[in-house]
């Protein structure tokens, strides 16, 4: 199996020069980063759908299992992002460890978790977006925030055909032109986004306090009603398994690596820091929520948020939370562009994809036509296509990459045991066995729709690795020149 050595891959990462990404981010950008994608719109959904039918009152114990949960990849992230400084993220990781085929299906399966799920982050920006505007008297023509495929009925009874959905396309455009500029400004924009995101939720939870009823507490582990995920323990483990996609983001974090000052420092710190901090911030979110009002009132509802709230004096504080949704959704789209175009600037330097993905703007250092490219794909997604068709946004990629990357940690200690680590993953083998147990029953549990999208995306990637990236391999090219 052709695989990098950890020789090159520190070789790659110890690159100065106008060919190489600008470091300009340290610990607390990295946080930023990883908090402005865990704490999206779902913790303003999921907790209330994970508590009105699975959990109740304990899906406070839910956040905390799943937080437990993705710990043990966590941990497993941080050595390798410690050991290997590199951009690419499990991509690179699995190159090392398990090789080019391997590193190939990760890499191309993150880029597909990044885009697809920027598109559907896009259209439902736009539908929030539709609604805030719309408290303040304020009306977007029907046509302009739908796609061609699909129809609205006016309030005079007519019915509409959509022509696109441009408010989805010009967030998408918009956060483009900014992760172009580089990491410098992305960061100092979501350092920005992830403070007022924050602040709407330490709010909400501030205020909230206030007005908790104990009694919505009773029972705090509701009785199980005889199925499996329903209340009890199993419906705090099933509560886990649904919040479990709201921790996802520090992956992400790790795509940086090498855009980061002191990478063997700071990566342990941004990965760790930003989920302990969403972890803590998500159990007081989750105990507010369900105290506020009781967990049965949750139930088929979207906006759980809209529902505790009514049970306070502070009824404005309804459109903060739409705009802290707004937010949120922005902050996930900027971070989904600068990881998808950071895995495929990696692929492209390793030659398995053009040139193109890892060109480098002369003044800004970053892979511009690769970012514009995709942005504009994502845009025309986002606009062209309904929200249907794009499909929820789904984990198994990243579950996948976690399941690879705490493999990988087992390979590497057996492999290079004594590679110098500035980061190790504590009581090894037991957390990556763990990690991989996890990972793998979050996995199982998806429906098979996700499997089937996945498996046509990899038969894609396949094509082309086996017409394009196998033939230009860089590592196989250097090893048949040694060879001759």
């Amino acid at each position: 199996m052709l695989k990098k050595s950890l020789e090159l891959l520190r070789l790659e990462a110890a690159e100065t020069g106008a060919h190489t990404l600008k470091r300009s981010l340290n610990g607390i950008s990295l946080i930023a980063i990883g908090i402005g994608v865990i704490i999206g719109a779902g913790l303003f959904s999921l907790t209330g759908i994970a508590a009105a039918n699975n959990a109740g009152p304990a899906v406070t114990l839910s956040f905390v299992v799943a937080a437990v949960g993705c710990a043990f990849s966590a941990l497993c992230y941080a050595e390798f992002a410690a050991l290997v400084p590199v951009s690419g993220s499990a991509y690179t990781y699995a190159y090392a460890t398990m090789g080019e085929l391997f590193a190939w299906i990760i890499g191309w399966d993150l880029v597909l978790e990044y885009s697809v799920g920027a598109a559907a982050v896009a259209i439902s920006w736009s539908q929030y977006l539709i609604k805030f505007l719309g408290k303040y008297g304020l009306h977007i023509p029907a046509q302009l925030v739908m796609s061609p495929f699909e129809t609205a009925t006016l309030a005079d009874g007519s019915v509409v055909a959509g022509v696109a959905n441009v408010p989805a396309m010009l967030i998408v455009l918009a956060l483009t032109a900014i992760v172009t500029r580089g990491t410098k400004g992305s960061a100092w924009f979501n350092g920005l986004v992830v403070a007022l995101k924050v602040a709407v939720v330490l709010v909400f939870i501030a205020l909230g306090w206030r007005y908790i009823d104990p009694a919505n507490y009773q029972p705090y582990i509701p009785t199980n009603t005889g199925t499996f995920g329903e209340f009890g323990l199993s419906g705090i483990l099933r509560g886990a398994g649904v919040i479990f996609f709201v921790f996802i983001g520090f992956d992400i974090v790790a795509t940086m690596a090498q855009e980061t000052k002191n990478p063997q420092r700071n990566m342990p710190i941004g990965i760790l820091g930003s989920l302990a901090i969403c972890t803590v911030l998500f159990v007081l979110f989750g105990h507010v929520l369900t105290g506020l009002a009781n967990y049965t009132e949750f139930k088929n509802s979207a906006a759980p948020v809209a529902i505790a709230i009514e049970k306070t004096p502070y009824a404005w504080l309804s459109s903060a939370v739409i705009l802290a949704i707004l937010i949120g959704y922005t902050s996930v789209i900027l971070v989904d562009l600068l990881g998808q175009s950071r895995v495929f600037f990696s692929m492209s330097r390793d030659g398995l994809l053009p040139p193109l993905f890892s060109r480098l703007h002369p003044r800004f250092h970053t892979p511009f036509q690769s970012t514009l490219l995709l942005g504009t794909f994502i845009a025309l997604f986002a606009g062209f296509v309904p929200i249907a068709v794009v499909g929820e946004m789904t984990s198994i990629g990243t579950l996948l990459a976690f399941v690879m990357v705490c493999l990988g940690v087992l390979i590497m200690r057996r492999t290079n045991p004594d590679a110098p680590r500035s980061f190790r993953t504590p009581w090894v083998p037991v957390v990556p066995i763990l990690g991989i147990g996890v990972c793998l029953v979050m996995m199982a549990s998806l429906p098979w729709g996700t499997w089937l999208r996945l498996a046509v995306w990899l038969a894609i990637g396949l094509a082309i690795y086996f017409s394009y990236g196998r033939k230009y391999s860089k590592l196989r090219q250097q090893q048949k020149q040694q060879a001759a």
